[in-house]
């Protein structure tokens, strides 16, 4: 059944992006959960409910993550869907040297990020906790902050921040990749007093292989047999094994 609101009633439609459950809260993870927190904190809440009910019916149609911003299409009262977005200032310099820094500084943490885990403790600095660190938009006429459009497009962006927590620093602009080539090049980094060529570096010594003539290493019944394939009598094949063992030992 079609909801009416201030501006009509939002059509109905197959196709939306499902979301995982019709009860409950949208946002199961830490990471979800402090995503949709901040936004509470910033946003009214009234506006986000009924953002959250438009994302249970399915109004959403599509949903791209890119850095600073989530971007969707959602169905609203018009024939032509709506163009809604969740805009996440992006990390500048200071910020991502920042982030590095932490990262560096915490044994196991860049493992746990090249596994494809966002550790909770980097949650401070990744997460908007101001106004201006977090904004809505969308093409229909209602001017609320959020509208219910854009409200719907951040509980979905919630679900998927569920299924892949590592969406947080796409949103905030900071690359993984860049994240862990540039943790591992600091920590990576010589000091002034090193020996950067490696001239002082003590090699091992190489290893001694004993010499084994390669006819110890023969049948030497396949190789008489071989020897004799041609109609070689027996003192010859004699002949030629021992000018083999004598041939190998000169090549020592």
């Amino acid at each position: 059944m079609a909801r009416t609101g201030r501006f009509g009633s939002a059509h109905r439609l197959d196709g939306g992006i499902d979301t995982r459950g019709r009860r409950g809260a949208l946002g199961r993870n830490w990471w979800s959960k402090e995503l949709l927190s901040a936004m509470e904190q910033t946003a009214d809440k009234g506006r986000l409910t009924r953002g959250r009910q438009y994302a249970r019916a399915g109004q959403v149609l599509t949903l791209r993550i890119e850095p600073g911003v989530a971007l969707g299409e959602v169905q609203g009262s018009q024939l032509t869907p709506f163009s809604a977005s969740v805009q996440v200032r992006r990390l500048d310099e200071d910020a991502v040297a920042e982030l590095v820094d932490r990262v560096r500084s915490s044994p196991g943490m860049l493992a746990r990020l090249a596994a494809g885990i966002l550790p909770e403790e980097l949650g401070p600095l990744l997460l908007p906790r101001r106004a201006g660190e977090l904004d809505f938009d969308c093409t229909c006429p209602d001017d609320g902050w959020p509208c219910k459009h854009a409200a719907a497009v951040a509980f979905l962006l919630a679900e998927q921040v569920d299924e892949d927590p590592l969406a947080v620093l796409t949103l905030r602009g900071v690359d993984l990749t860049t994240l862990i080539g540039g943790t591992e090049e600091t920590a990576d980094e010589p000091g002034d007093d090193e020996d950067f060529y490696g001239d002082d570096t003590e090699l091992p010594e190489l290893p001694v292989e004993r010499f084994r003539p390669a006819t110890e290493d023969l049948d030497p019944m396949l190789l008489r047999r071989a020897l004799r394939a041609g109609g070689t009598d027996e003192a010859v094949v004699i002949r030629a094994l021992t000018d083999l063992e004598d041939l190998y030992r000169r090549m020592r």
